[in-house]
């Protein structure tokens, strides 16, 4: 089969022939074209679309070039091919590898590159029959049935990414080495090795330990299974359990090590029981025949993770532990989904714990606690005693369906690692709430490392195994109760949060309906932050705009904020507030914005709603009674924002002296009149000399309303005097000329007014008329122009702006001007 057959990649393939024939002379043309179809031959087409003709003819050509010179055993390079140097190049380093055909060659390559942190590119693993001489040079490839000087030999070639240091082109070699020449040692020991699990059967039948006989007679079963092709052995070795200078030592028998196993020059004593505090090594004497946990190495070979560790006391005549014959390797997948029941030493402990659970067989839960037993962990299905194992199933068939965290935890028997099963809801489940509970657990057992694997079926919780290596042999002192709830507290999350506020805030339910609603729609920054309370806040916003408004909004003081700070939060349906819109209106209101957080929020139903947080200081600093103030401000603003008021300097007003807008309107439509009768200041200065001095502006309209309010009918004239002489003794204070004769030209407006429409309301303007108008008396207007009439009539709105002239009583006068 050619992978060069799809697509364009077959002229890709011919490209490579030709160059094959361009470069090389004739006599080993042939040999080398005949190599590269045997190299590329299973190699995905789509992982070479990409690739020049020549640097897949230089990468074939080098690996010929390594092997023709192979003598035996495994030889490995790393490289980064230069053209100028190597006639080829690659964007990726180069690892080059042959040898002896063997099981396990990828798998252990792979695993070992990712243990040094590099991604893996490209790999092609051709296995070829290859023909040498003598002196181990290559001759050729050998057709299959052809024996005579050939044999298979593995050829690899990767790509991973650069490393250009020399040290890390070093640390690659060395370590691919070593793991290649672990899986020629475990695949050469490997007869001798099945042949050792035969002796120990066979041992244990000619010394049987003390105790129960069907315990033992179960056990040989198991260790049977495991011969039949159920366990990948790796490596054994046999030890004596001796007395060293009054402590349990487990002593090497020289010429018993295999595999992974095997011995070195130094190799006396078990170095990983002499690492274990003496109680435990004291257990070494206990009569159990059999020992199932994992080893405190990970396996170099095959599989990644930790290796199964099987060890099989030994006993003399009188039933005393003379020893230990260690087994190392890997379950297949056969020995983890193969239902318990038919495996031996697991149904043994599956059955005692349903006849000790004494449920009936046919009744949910005894139906519910088999589920539970056959999708239990298979590696802490082996290594759990029944009485660890009945409580845990127990303390799960008890949790039922119930969304809320669990924990159960179970120490390995030697104190190396525990092992902590927690179940949580399954929804809630991610992999930031994982990664806390690792940290969480690590830190309680005082663990420097930890393995996960996640389980996900049709129940409502998700099962989390994490297994905690300690530091220290020994299981340390934890209430696992009190881990559990410091656990529930590392793992809940904002949205956790939020129910709760929600349910607080606005009862049982309507909180969880809009948690529903809501729930989900927050994005990461803006769950990163606020808290969930405020959410609560911000969600009862959104909710008011489906009755139609345009906007909703919060005006409010962070705790943290400094004086003269505060934020303003604007929410809206379906589309951002553009900021070259909000921001004019906001600094004309007397702040400046400082920054602003947007956020997109979508509803269940997909609405989509934008809240814009601007923070900002104001203008003038000094505090802010955000309580007294909000309201006012809100208003104002969404009046600016439908076109009810203009967008002015006047606006500052609302917060430097606390006005509504309908109380600025009134000074708004002063200033106009001014203008049009020909006022010597600008509006905008005007707008400044107000804001100069709020106190004054407030007091202005304080005197309008004594005057006009149809409710002040309390000793209305003396509360007007009293005011006035009120406000005259400030303008002796005002050093300004021309602010003086700006305010003082406000008081005489207010002074000159008649009448008003201010108070009156109308069926479509309940707060309202959208348009004000004043009845003045121009004689107590200073600097009028000449000639005067008797009244005039101004009315005033942001579309329209008139002066209606009286001469007598009778109206005969016209519009001096109107805009």
């Amino acid at each position: 089969m050619s992978p060069f057959a799809a697509g364009g990649s077959d002229d890709l393939f011919a490209q490579v022939i030709a160059l094959i024939h361009e470069r090389m002379p004739a006599e080993k043309a042939a040999l080398l074209e005949a190599f590269a179809r045997q190299y590329f031959r299973q190699v995905d087409p789509e992982d070479l679309q990409e690739r020049q003709a020549a640097d897949l003819y230089g990468a074939m050509a080098s690996h010929w070039h390594f092997i023709r010179e192979h003598g035996g055993g495994t030889r490995v390079r790393a490289f980064n091919p230069r053209l100028d140097e190597h006639g080829w190049e690659s964007t990726h380093t180069i690892i080059e590898i042959v040898g002896d055909d063997m099981p396990f060659l990828v798998d252990s390559v792979g695993m070992e590159l990712n243990r040094q942190g590099l991604t893996l590119h490209l790999i092609i693993h051709p296995v070829m029959h290859v023909k040498r001489d003598d002196q181990g040079r290559y001759l050729g490839l050998a057709s299959a049935d052809d024996n005579t000087g050939a044999h298979y030999e593995s050829l690899i070639h990767v790509e991973v990414d650069r490393r250009t240091e020399p040290a890390h082109l070093a640390a690659i070699e060395t370590g691919l080495t070593d793991v290649l020449a672990d899986v020629r040692a475990s695949v050469r020991d490997w007869p001798k090795m099945r042949q050792r699990l035969t002796d120990i059967i066979a041992g244990v039948d000619g010394a049987p330990p003390p105790g129960d006989p069907d315990e033992t007679a179960e056990a040989l079963e198991f260790l049977q299974w495991l011969a039949d092709d159920n366990f990948v052995l790796l490596g054994c070795r046999d030890y004596e359990l001796i007395d060293q200078n009054g402590e349990n030592e487990l002593r090497v028998l020289p010429g018993t090590g295999l595999g992974l196993l095997r011995e070195t020059g130094d190799t006396q004593f078990s170095a990983s029981f002499a690492a274990l505090p003496p109680e435990i090594r004291a257990q070494a004497h206990l009569p159990t025949l059999l020992t199932i946990t994992k080893s405190n190495t990970r396996s170099t070979v095959h599989r990644s993770g930790y290796l199964d560790y099987l060890g099989v006391k030994t006993f003399d005549d009188t039933g005393r532990v003379t020893g230990e014959r260690r087994v190392i390797g890997l379950l297949t997948s056969t020995a983890y989904n193969t239902n318990p029941k038919r495996i031996p030493l697991l149904r043994r402990k599956v059955t005692a714990v349903i006849e000790r659970a004494g449920l009936m067989p046919k009744s949910h839960a005894g139906k519910a606690l088999v589920t539970i037993l056959e999708q239990y962990p298979r590696d802490e299905l082996f290594q759990a005693g029944v009485e660890e194992l009945f409580h845990n199933a127990l303390g799960i068939l008890r949790l039922g369906e119930r969304q809320r965290i669990r924990l159960f935890v179970r120490p390995d028997a030697f104190g190396r690692f525990v092992t902590c099963l927690i179940y949580v809801p399954r929804e809630n489940y991610n992999t930031e709430q994982r990664k806390r509970l690792q940290a969480a657990l690590a830190d309680a057992f005082d663990g420097i490392a930890s393995e996960f694997e996640v389980h996900f079926s049709e129940s409502a919780l998700a099962r989390i195994l994490i297994i905690v290596r300690l530091r220290q042999s020994g299981m340390p002192d934890v209430n696992v109760r009190e881990l559990e709830a410091k656990l529930v507290k590392v793992s809940r999350r904002w949205e956790d949060d939020l129910r709760e506020a929600l349910v607080e805030h606005l009862g049982e339910e309507r909180g969880i309906t809009l948690f529903h609603r809501y729930g989900n729609g927050f994005p990461a920054g803006y769950r990163e932050g606020y808290p969930a309370r405020m959410a609560v806040r911000d969600i009862e916003q959104m909710e008011s705009l489906a009755d139609g408004r345009p906007l909703a909004m919060n005006l409010y003081v962070p705790l943290e904020a400094e004086p003269g700070q505060l934020n303003f939060k604007l929410f809206r349906s379906g589309a951002p507030v553009p900021l070259s819109h909000s921001l004019p209106m906001l600094e004309r209101m007397g702040v400046r914005v400082v920054d602003e957080r947007p956020a997109e929020i979508t509803r269940l139903d997909g609405t989509r709603f934008w809240v814009h947080d601007f923070g900002m200081t104001l203008a003038r600093p000094g505090e802010v009674q955000v309580e007294r103030l909000r309201e006012r401000f809100h208003d104002a603003f969404m009046q600016v924002w439908q076109g009810g008021i203009e967008n002015d300097d006047f606006n500052r007003l609302t917060l430097l002296a606390g006005l509504s807008w309908r109380e600025i309107r009134i000074l708004r439509a002063y200033a106009k009149y001014m203008k049009q009768a020909a006022f010597t200041f600008s509006q905008a200065y005007m707008e400044q000399v107000l804001a100069s001095y709020p106190a004054y502006a407030a007091q202005l309209v304080k005197l309008f309303v004594l005057r006009f309010d149809p409710s002040e009918d309390s000793d209305r004239s003396g509360r007007c005097e009293a005011l006035r002489e009120q406000m005259l003794v400030f303008l002796d204070t005002v050093a300004n000329l021309d602010e003086d004769r700006i305010l003082r030209q406000f008081l005489a407006m207010v002074d000159a007014t008649l009448r008003t429409n201010y108070y009156q309301k109308a069926p479509d303007a309940p707060e309202g008329k959208t348009y004000l108008s004043f009845k003045l008396n121009p004689a107590k207007i200073p600097n009028l122009p000449e000639p005067r009439p008797m009244f005039e009539i101004f009315v005033y709105s942001p579309r329209i702006e008139g002066v209606h002239l009286r001469g007598g009583k009778v109206a005969r006068g016209g519009l001096r001007s109107s805009d």
